[in-house]
């Protein structure tokens, strides 16, 4: 079964329907995101047409509402009331080519503070942190008035951003934040704002389901359609204080949508209430933040002991249920005459960089048992898997090529053939991509294939979870 994955709520003026994240951010710019064929993606929410919503009056809101056996009549009202209380408080969050005038990308906001502070998302506002020289930030009531914005603080973990409206001269109308000790109900009707697919704000009524499970950093499962476009609107309750972010949809279901815990962005706007405007590219700053959540990663990973799969005799080593998915698939007809067997795992452990993700931990398995091929065709048809394996070849404009070392270990009743792969990235140094592969060499007609994908991390802190990793495999003698 293949990875689902979350994209970011985000809208592109140059396709709508192949949007990876959930604002409008980084549009013409950004590349497909880097995960397996097999692995989908979890980023801002795609593209799909919000159902019930339609561009807006100024006296009326566009209004989403799930299906459900209380009164429609009812949950419109709630929603409308939401809508008046809310909607002088939002903005579209609008990025321009400085040159051409140009719209790149758009997302939502809102102001926290009399004198303009907007919470966003972080992918909403990248090219004015990183390419600031190119681009400039807009942003739009739903009056139609617009102003310039500044960046003055951003929270690369979180997806977090925040901005200030520049030149205001009269306070800005402020959404408040629901207090920390006022705990959330499971099922507690909440309310997600923005302007999906740039056709006019909206507010979609949803569920608060809890944290999500296995989520690296702390995210709310909202049970409501997120668009892009909404990405870094707020979330609010009954009573329309904050409670999240809008980040991220799920790309393989239905209303199966995610914010942003209100506790960080309220967290960022203290720390950015006294910043000084970004105005050179940030990537220094990207950078300190990448260290300090790969090393969370790594510590968390070297915390928790691998658990045993078990392929025949082999034992290979998976992340424990708190840290990852796994799926598997067995036997597979496209191979007859061999008993193949697949595992893949993965962290929900990604965090946007500007035109793309780093941050992901990935493990794939692949067990094969052919005990009618014979040793020497055995030898070749397992030689040739392990030399298909992709790596980053050639370089880019973010990335240098792999640099590669092959050798054979022995850590213990597994001896292995591995390959350790290093990508540096050209504007984060001294983050890496790493590529682990190991391959059994222990038996004739029997092989095991693992594979190890970590990005943005450390050389020192890559070499402990390689070490980590390839310890971890046994071969279990029968008895």
């Amino acid at each position: 079964m293949p990875f689902p994955l979350i994209r970011p709520l985000r809208l592109a003026t140059s396709s709508i329907l192949l949007l990876l994240l959930c604002a409008l951010a980084h549009a013409q710019n950004a590349p497909p995101p880097t995960s397996a064929a097999s692995t989908p993606a979890v980023r801002p929410a795609g593209g799909e047409p919000v159902d019930g919503t339609a561009q807006p009056p100024a006296s009326a809101a566009a209004v989403a509402t799930p299906a459900t056996s209380a009164d429609p009549a009812l949950l419109s009202r709630d929603a409308r009331r939401i809508y008046e209380l809310s909607r002088d408080k939002l903005v579209q969050i609008r990025t321009l080519l400085r040159n051409a005038n140009t719209q790149a990308s758009i997302g939502s906001g809102f102001f926290v503070s009399a004198d303009g502070l907007i919470v966003t998302n972080f992918h909403v506002a990248s090219q004015l942190a990183l390419e600031p020289e190119r681009y400039r930030g807009v942003y739009v009531t739903m009056e139609g008035q617009e102003g310039e914005v500044e960046l003055l603080a951003f929270d690369v973990q979180r997806d977090l951003a925040v901005l200030r409206a520049k030149g205001r001269t009269a306070a800005a109308p402020v959404l408040g934040f629901r207090p920390a000790d006022e705990a959330l109900a499971q099922g507690e009707r909440i309310y997600s704002l923005g302007n999906p697919l740039d056709i006019g704000f909206a507010v979609t009524e949803g569920t608060y389901n809890g944290l999500v499970k296995r989520s690296f950093y702390p995210r709310i499962f909202f049970g409501g359609t997120l668009n892009p476009g909404m990405s870094g609107g707020p979330a609010v309750d009954d009573a329309g204080r904050v409670l999240g972010v809008n980040v991220a949809k799920r790309l393989d279901g239905e209303q199966v949508s995610f914010l942003i815990p209100a506790e960080f962005a309220l967290a960022l706007v203290q720390r950015a209430a006294n910043a000084q405007p970004i105005t050179q590219a940030a990537h220094g700053e990207m950078t300190r933040q990448l260290v300090e959540h790969q090393q969370v990663l790594t510590d968390r990973f070297l915390k928790a002991p691998f658990r045993e799969q078990r392929h025949g005799n082999y034992r290979v080593p998976v992340p424990d249920d708190a840290l990852a998915r796994c799926w598997g698939s067995g036997r597979d007809p496209a191979f007859p005459g061999l008993n193949l067997e697949r595992t893949q795992c993965r962290a929900d452990s990604d965090v946007v960089a500007g035109e793309f993700n780093t941050g992901a931990v990935r493990l794939s398995y692949e067990a094969y048992n052919a005990p009618t091929l014979g040793a020497a065709r055995f030898a070749r048809m397992f030689s040739q898997s392990f030399a298909n394996e992709q790596l980053q070849r050639r370089g880019n404009r973010h990335q240098t090529a792999a640099e590669c070392s092959e050798r054979f270990v022995d850590p213990g009743s597994l001896p292995l053939r591995v390959v350790v792969c290093m990508s540096a990235y050209r504007k984060l140094p001294g983050l890496y991509n790493m590529t682990v592969l190991a391959a059994s060499i222990n038996q004739p007609t029997q092989g095991m294939l693992g594979r190890l994908d970590v990005q943005g991390i450390a050389f020192d802190n890559g070499m402990k979870l390689a070490s980590h990793y390839l310890n971890a495999f046994r071969w279990e003698a029968a008895p």
